[in-house]
């Protein structure tokens, strides 16, 4: 039995969510790239379009002045994919965080879990997602779960400079 509970995040969240990611964007050595404050999050995760979902792991906590406070331990933050071969959707999982001294308690193995089952509801037939090389313990993890690293396949990513020249070749090529 878990001490935790799973539970999609809402907008009044965005303050830890944006805690969790800055932890996470610490941990991969990757602060320096961190641009996202709680406004980005709320338009992006609770505006007129949502572009991502994300489910909070916490813990019920003592009482505050309010009530009984709660204590987030870990998020998942996903949005949807399609593969064309397969001709199914999916959830790709963005970010899988875990406070430092909430690991080993399952947390990370239930938030995906609770991606899965949300994959299944949205009707997806897949979650993907990736990991730096050098973690060894998420790549472990994922593995423990059944993940696998698609044989032959090699991850690319274009942003910045080089995406905003892409974007205006294509727009002055767009047609309609």
């Amino acid at each position: 039995m878990t001490d935790f509970a799973i539970r999609p995040a809402v907008e009044a969240d965005c303050p830890v969510m944006l805690a969790l990611l800055r932890e996470l964007a610490t941990f991969e050595k990757l602060l320096d790239a961190f641009r996202i404050d709680e406004a980005g999050l709320r338009r992006a995760g609770f505006g007129a379009t949502p572009r991502f979902g994300c489910l909070l792991a916490e813990r019920p906590g003592g009482s505050t002045q309010g009530g009984a406070a709660s204590e987030v331990l870990g998020l998942a933050l996903f949005f949807p994919i399609y593969s064309t071969f397969a001709g199914e959707a999916g959830l790709y999982v963005e970010d899988l965080v875990v406070r430092e001294t909430a690991r080993g308690q399952g947390i990370g193995k239930a938030l995906l879990a609770a991606c899965a089952a949300e994959a299944e509801r949205q009707g997806c037939r897949r979650l993907m997602l990736s990991a730096l090389a050098w973690n060894r313990p998420a790549r472990a993890l994922y593995e423990s779960l059944g993940f696998r690293q698609p044989p032959d396949w090699t991850a690319y990513a274009l942003a910045g400079e080089s995406f905003e020249a892409l974007a205006r070749r294509g727009a002055s090529d767009l047609k309609g």
